[in-house]
């Protein structure tokens, strides 16, 4: 008789599941990054090497930490730390 896949454990899964996403997110980074630069280089001009360079890791680290820290915001949820604190923001706001 075949034994069904073990339940993975909630901290490992959700770690897995963050850098599966991470890794589609520096795709993404790289992908905007690139587009910010042609659109620079596109630009009217003497461009130099180091405003490509600051473009593309601005624009890029920047779209990296924005979607990394609302990934984060989306599986605290899904994993219900969220839950813990909301009986007492009920109370407060039922007191008032």
């Amino acid at each position: 008789m075949p034994r069904p896949d073990p339940i993975p454990s909630p901290p490992g899964s959700l770690r897995r599941r963050f850098w599966r996403i991470f890794r589609l997110l520096v795709l993404l980074s790289i992908v905007i990054a690139a587009i910010a630069v042609i659109l620079v280089t596109r630009g009217a001009g003497q461009i130099s090497i180091n405003l490509i360079i600051a473009t593309a890791l601005g624009i890029g680290l920047t779209v990296l930490l924005g979607t990394s820290l609302m990934t984060l915001v989306f599986l605290s949820a899904d994993s219900g730390h969220d839950e813990a604190a909301a009986p007492h923001v009920q109370e407060e706001s039922e007191e008032e």
